[in-house]
């Protein structure tokens, strides 16, 4: 798949100066997949987090009333 992405034009010519063309690609969704696997785990440490805290945990259990109420 191709995407258009925009970058400033400086960083556009110091990537074409120390990247050769056939290295780009691998190398942005190389950089891509670092940075969403970062994301990805601060979401499931929050998350983690949340379902660790009792106090909210209770508060979300009295929620579950809701559960059967037919709303979508």
């Amino acid at each position: 798949m191709k995407v258009l992405v925009s970058i400033p034009d400086s960083l556009y010519s110091r990537m074409t100066a120390a990247i050769p063309p056939r290295q780009r690609s691998k190398l942005i969704a190389r950089l891509l997949e670092d940075e969403l696997r970062k994301r990805e785990q601060e979401l499931y440490e929050a998350a983690l987090a949340v379902e660790q805290n009792e106090e909210l945990g209770a508060e979300m259990r009295e929620w579950d009333v809701t559960l059967g109420d037919g709303i979508e």
